[in-house]
């Protein structure tokens, strides 16, 4: 939700002239903009903070009140477009909650809160407990492609790119109109989706032939690694093992500009939150910095080096910084693009080092690499390893709040005869049961939502505990293998005829990506997790009659019991962080 607070300046006020005097601070909140989700929130926007501490209107505002609000204060003015905003919220909260026996005034009071935590770049909403993932539908869906290595959601639509050099763009599909007629007093209901597959828009592949005769072909040679959707529904990027990044056209998948500025494969996307600036991650050991404001050709910014091995993953936010890990350095870097520098955060550790009740030494020793990440708020992110573990970090220490170990179970040990070649192995060489790699892993921004996936045959919803110290299980998308039903059989990974029978993620997931559906996330949030036969980097783990695709999961929430006009469900935001 967009609001005067989180709108720069710089995009609504009026050129100044250039003055000698020394500029004021800028506020911090300037860089924390959110992105427009409804028309009606630039009504809401319609003015920012100025230079002169009072507040900027939009260009169509300004002709019009010039005259009128011409001898005006600067605190007049602030005062005139705090409360044209209240209004405009106090309309939204009419319209977006039923307010039929609630308190109109917490609604509005958690609101403003909400706009301001964000501005802030806290975690502001817990909704990880209102969400149903035992109710969850799903849905597979896939074309005649190779493995699916990397997701991009832009409601309605998705991207998946595959390691044939495929970008196929898919329409999700709605949900179901609402029970009630919207003049009743009853609140209106959702039903789950149907199980039916997204529409097919359109699908582009690389050509080896094509690239080998001629120079400046645009299109992928090698596998497609990763994929990125800008929020304002314009481009979408994507990065190879052949080098290239290609920024595409979203509505016809058609390619704008090829760059081959890194010397090795593009392993990472982010966009900035709210913005078209760009962040890439490599295996040439390097971050890369976009602008995709202007539009072709666009601009390649600057690079930044610290990590000593392959840079695998990428997550950034509203702030002009990024986050990444670095593989087999066992580092996680914060880059803070702006003041040129960075925080190392270092995983790993020893048994005698590490003493906590809440950290396995078993799990830091076995730590050889760190292969996701993802932001929870600008003080707050995530990242998965190949030791099974989740770590939660915070920018203000190096090592690790807390470490959720083998989040994802374990792999069955080998047979003693499929681990050694000998006629009578010794039961004492072979090795043990392994955890299963953290192979994706997703959060909603601002909120104390986690999600995870390995090829364990499901996707893991987390949450962040109230202190945020602490990671915490919620539910499970899918169900694991070998899980006993209720009449005592196991199950196996296998073709399900009937609806009722437990479904599995046949396969790897390689990637997540989510949206919320309905106004502030009221109908539920929608996961698509990319789904291959194998590890998006390369072939060392393939799970056996797994599947190349993406699943679909609509996840409603719970119904909310109100009573003496208060929701109980709904928690204040923690301002303090």
């Amino acid at each position: 939700m967009s609001s005067f607070f989180t709108i720069p300046g710089a995009q609504k006020k009026r050129k100044r002239a250039p003055t000698t005097e020394n500029p004021k601070k800028e506020t911090p909140w300037l860089h924390c903009q959110r992105p427009r989700k409804e028309r009606d929130d630039e009504s809401i926007s319609g003015s920012s903070e100025s230079e002169d501490g009072g507040f900027d209107e939009p260009e169509d505002a300004q002709e019009g009140s010039d005259s009128e609000n011409e001898g005006e204060t600067a605190a007049e003015k602030r005062l005139r477009l705090a409360s044209r905003y209240l209004e405009n919220v106090k309309e939204q909260v009419e319209v977006g909650f039923n307010a039929e026996g609630v308190d109109r005034e917490i609604l509005l009071e958690r609101r403003l809160r909400e706009d301001v935590a964000e501005a802030k770049g806290k975690v502001y909403r817990t909704i990880a407990g209102e969400l149903a993932p035992e109710k969850a539908s799903h849905t597979l869906f896939r074309g005649n492609n190779l493995a699916t290595t990397s997701v991009a959601t832009c409601a309605p639509f998705a991207y998946t790119v595959h390691k044939d050099r495929t970008l196929v763009k898919w329409r999700l599909q709605d949900l179901p109109a609402n029970q009630f007629p919207q003049t009743t007093k009853k609140k209106p209901k959702k039903q789950a989706p149907p199980r039916r597959q997204p529409d097919k828009v359109h699908s582009r592949q690389g050509d080896r032939a094509k690239a080998a005769k001629n120079k400046n072909y645009q299109g992928h040679t090698g596998e497609i690694l990763c994929v990125a959707a800008s929020e304002d529904g314009q481009y979408v990027v994507t990065g190879g093992s052949d080098r290239r990044l290609i920024i595409h056209d979203a509505k016809t998948l058609k390619p704008l500009r090829v760059f081959t500025h890194h010397r090795d494969a593009v392993t990472g996307l982010a966009f900035r939150r709210g913005t078209n600036q760009l962040y890439t991650a490599s295996k040439d050991r390097t971050v890369k910095v976009w602008s995709l404001d202007d539009g072709p050709p666009f601009a390649y910014v600057e690079t930044l080096y610290g990590h000593a091995d392959e840079v695998v993953d990428i997550a950034a936010l509203a702030q002009e910084r990024c986050v990444t890990v670095g593989a087999r350095d066992r580092t996680a870097r914060l880059w803070k693009v702006v003041e040129e520098s960075q925080l190392v955060f270092r995983g790993g550790g020893s048994e005698k080092k590490t003493k906590a009740d809440h950290i396995n030494p078993k799990s830091l020793a076995l730590e050889n690499t760190m292969d996701r990440v993802a932001m929870l708020d600008d003080e707050l992110f995530v990242t998965g390893s190949q030791n099974g573990s989740i770590s939660l970090w915070s920018i203000s220490k190096k090592k690790p709040l807390f470490i959720l170990p083998h989040a994802h179970g374990f792999e069955p040990p080998l047979k003693p005869e499929e681990a050694s070649a000998e006629k009578i192995p010794d039961l004492k060489q072979v090795s043990p049961e392994q955890p299963r790699w953290i192979t994706a892993l997703r959060t909603l921004p601002y909120s104390d939502v986690i999600l995870s996936g390995s090829w364990d045959g499901c996707v893991r919803l987390w949450r962040l505990s109230e202190d945020k110290r602490q990671i915490e299980p919620v539910g499970v998308l899918g169900q694991p293998f070998g899980v006993e039903s209720e009449e005592g059989e196991v199950r196996v990974n296998g073709n399900h005829s009937d609806e009722n029978e437990p479904w599995f993620v046949k396969g790897v997931v390689n990637d997540i990506s989510l949206f919320e559906r309905g106004h502030r996330g009221a109908d539920g949030l929608c996961v698509v997790a990319a789904v291959g036969k194998e590890h998006r980097l390369g072939r060392w783990k393939t799970v056996k009659g797994g599947k190349n695709g993406a699943v679909v999961f609509e996840i409603p929430r719970r119904e909310k019991e109100v009573a003496n006009g208060d929701d109980s469900s709904n928690k204040d935001v923690d301002m303090e962080g």
